[in-house]
């Protein structure tokens, strides 16, 4: 039951990204040559939304679906972390032209190119995984 939950949700994100065109690698470019707000609006809409959830989730103590307690656990700030991570992602985001939601996106929309970015994500999360115990964290 859980795996359709998740398929439902999935396909309905996925919809969700087609149609307001957040797959598009066109928009992608556009937003990194600041060119349109089309993007910027979206991603906005949606750190303001994920506050307001995460804030509403503490205060009025939700649970998930399951009736588990969800749990926030604080993280060490360090700078350079979010810095370097932050660089790291933006520039296969440029160069892919998606970020992973739009990939699966893509993928279920036809293009079959973007199999390709999906192998190589896949492979360097695998390459993150060997050597994340020698990496500063």
């Amino acid at each position: 039951m859980r795996t359709l939950i998740y398929l439902f949700i999935g396909i309905l994100f996925g919809i969700t990204m087609f149609k307001s065109e957040a797959a598009s690698w066109f928009r992608i470019y556009e937003m990194f040559r600041f060119e349109s707000f089309h993007m910027y609006g979206i991603i906005g809409s949606t750190v303001v939304l994920g506050v307001l959830i995460v804030q509403s989730i503490k205060r009025f103590k939700i649970r998930s679906f399951y009736g588990e307690p969800i749990v926030f656990t604080p993280k060490a700030k360090s700078v350079s972390r979010y810095l370097f991570g932050g660089i790291i992602f933006g520039l296969g985001w440029a160069l892919a032209g998606a970020c992973p939601g739009p990939m699966f996106t893509l993928v279920g929309a036809g293009f079959a190119p973007i199999l390709v970015v999906i192998v190589a994500s896949v492979f360097g999360t695998f390459l993150y995984g060997l050597v994340k115990d020698k990496l500063p964290h």
